[in-house]
C-alpha cells in the first residue's frame, strides 16, 4: 500500500469504475483477479486495470501473487481484494452512482448501494 499521505483527485465516475465497484463490493471478502472481474463486468482490459490501479493507489484494494505449484508451470497471477477502507469507500460510491440517472442501466443491487 503506498496510498498513505498522497492526495488524489476525487474518482471520476464512469460505467466502468461503477461496475468494478459493484463487482468487488458484491464479493468483497474474496480474492479478484483481473480475468474474472473482466468477465463478470464486460470491462475491457485497459478500462478495468485502470480502475484496480487506481483504486489500489488510493489503498482500497490490497493486492499479492498467488503461489502457484511448479507442476503447473504457469505464471501466477496477481489478485486484488477489497481492505476495510475500500469497502466503506465504494459502499458511499455505489450509493451516489444509484442517484445518478447515468447509471439507471446497471442493476446495483440495493444492498450493495448503502
Amino acid at each position: 500500500m503506498y496510498g498513505w499521505g498522497v492526495e488524489h483527485k476525487p474518482l471520476r465516475l464512469t460505467n466502468a469504475l461503477v461496475e468494478v465497484a459493484a463487482a468487488l463490493v458484491e464479493k468483497h471478502e474474496e480474492r479478484h483477479w483481473g480475468y474474472e472481474l473482466a468477465k463478470r463486468t464486460n470491462v475491457k482490459p485497459n478500462a478495468l486495470y485502470g480502475v484496480l490501479t487506481r483504486l489500489h493507489e488510493r489503498d482500497w484494494l490490497s493486492d499479492g501473487w498467488e503461489e502457484v505449484p511448479a507442476e503447473e508451470k504457469r505464471p501466477p497471477r496477481r489478485y486484488y481484494q477489497v481492505t476495510p477502507l475500500g469497502l466503506a469507500r465504494l459502499g458511499a460510491l455505489l450509493a451516489q452512482a444509484s442517484q445518478d440517472r447515468r447509471f439507471a442501466r446497471l442493476y446495483l443491487r440495493p444492498g450493495i448501494a448503502q
